[in-house]
């Protein structure tokens, strides 16, 4: 019996394998489109009704531009790459929070949210698009389904196919409540892994550069991001790598994602 459940699951596993956009990282997805964004956009509009929005009018202008431009542009992307039913049922979103903790994140299907808190480190329109590519990325690569995925597998281990095909649905609900912690604190992210961040690194530096945006600000914001980060509440840090690695592997990957910049500016 285990070694026929062992055998289902390599098969479910094996059926299950995707890639991700560019990166062409292999990655396991469990979870249907349709189950995460049910539960991604209730989750979010519990999220934004429980909290305040900003009235920062200048503000909120800039992250839902920013966030406009760079989605449209990974959109046209996408659809010149053959790549639009990746984002069929997106509906892309940008607020911006009345919350001194300095912090954005992005639930699946598009829904993004800025802190106030982060602005006076973005301090310009190309700083808001350093953070607004990187959540963008997330949404992208599916980073949510994938560490869904992974908390269902860690789990249920060897029991997890069985699980799969009975209660799936419930599965998905229970895992997104466990993953945002819903109900229980309104500021909370997706705690993705330090790959995940990295690869939404990689990723941001390229959708920024595709919508107009200079990459090379990344290096000046994370840079400023490094300096102020003793004795402030960065939950924005909380799981990523450490600034000094980070801002040297963004610099490794500034060639590419300025191949995409000089290509929009051409």
């Amino acid at each position: 019996m285990n070694k026929i459940l062992f055998n289902i699951l390599l098969l479910i596993l094996f059926s299950s394998c995707s890639q991700v956009l560019i990166t062409g990282r292999k990655q396991v997805t469990l979870v249907s489109d349709a189950e995460i964004l049910q539960m991604s956009f209730q989750s979010y509009k519990q999220f934004i009704d429980s909290v305040p929005i900003s009235d920062n009018v200048e503000q909120t202008q800039l992250v839902k531009r920013t966030g406009y431009n760079i989605s449209k542009a990974v959109e046209d992307y996408l659809r010149l790459n053959g790549h639009e039913s990746e984002i069929a049922n997106f509906a892309w979103e940008f607020n911006l929070v009345k919350d001194e903790t300095i912090n954005a994140f992005c639930m699946p299907g598009g829904k993004v949210v800025f802190f106030e808190g982060i602005m006076p480190v973005a301090q310009t329109e190309a700083g808001v698009a350093v953070v607004m590519g990187h959540e963008v990325a997330h949404a992208i690569a599916n980073h949510s389904k994938e560490r869904l995925s992974q908390q269902m597998l860690l789990s249920y281990g060897a029991v997890v196919t069985d699980m799969l095909f009975s209660q799936k649905s419930d599965l998905t609900r229970s895992g997104i409540q466990t993953l945002y912690g819903l109900g229980a604190q309104l500021g909370v992210i997706l705690p993705y892994s330090r790959s995940h961040e990295s690869e939404a690194d990689r990723l941001g530096l390229i959708f920024m550069a595709m919508a107009g945006y200079d990459p090379n600000e990344a290096i000046s914001f994370w840079e400023r991001m490094s300096q102020g980060s003793e004795g402030m509440q960065l939950e924005f840090l909380s799981t990523h790598p450490a600034n000094g690695k980070r801002i040297a592997d963004m610099k490794k990957n500034l060639p590419e994602a300025l191949s995409y910049f000089k290509n929009n500016n051409n």
